[in-house]
């Protein structure tokens, strides 16, 4: 109670504790007037934590709906409540964005992933250039070993190898008998 004559004071109203005990909070200043209950009280927000411009907007015209729907009656305990489940709402509002952004970027994740692996497609222009670079690149490697082997003097032919590159070999012994 902040004074008597009018008769003010404050509630600190909390939501329940969302996902990560995330809450929402604000303190209401209720002042009586003379005529009270068949006048509204006046009301203010006073502090806020965590809550948007548009939330306490809507907060204010919740508490002018509920304090004209309920004139003629005590009204304090009507306008916490009724702020008290708007706090709960928020808090769910909040956790519903944070999913939805969550399950957002798991969409737009796999989307990613799958353009990494969605490749060329297959016609047959491009598989004969992939062919003609992909044997171009091995005859190249072939060249390069075939190098390499007559570097290090592994090129001795076996006697198949031999006569199977020159069939003249066939009949060179022959010929070498019968001299």
């Amino acid at each position: 109670v902040l004074s008597e004559k009018p008769t003010t004071f404050t509630i600190t109203v909390t939501s329940e504790a969302g996902e990560n005990d995330e809450t929402v909070q604000t303190t209401l200043k209720f002042t009586y007037r003379e005529k009270y209950p068949d006048e509204t009280p006046l009301y203010e927000i006073v502090s806020q934590e965590n809550l948007d411009d548009n939330d306490v907007t809507d907060i204010i015209k919740l508490l002018e709906q509920q304090a004209e729907e309920n004139l003629g009656m005590v009204m304090i305990f009507t306008l916490v409540s009724a702020v008290q489940e708007k706090l709960n709402e928020i808090v769910d509002q909040i956790k519903t964005r944070r999913e939805e952004e969550k399950k957002q970027k798991e969409r737009e994740a796999e989307e990613e992933e799958k353009q990494r692996f969605h490749g060329t497609p297959v016609t047959i222009e491009n598989f004969l250039n992939w062919k003609a670079k992909f044997d171009a690149e091995l005859l190249e490697i072939k060249r390069k070993k075939m190098k390499e082997e007559e570097q290090a003097g592994k090129n001795k032919l076996s006697g198949k190898q031999l006569f199977e590159m020159d069939h003249n070999l066939d009949t060179s012994d022959i010929q070498f008998l019968e001299e």
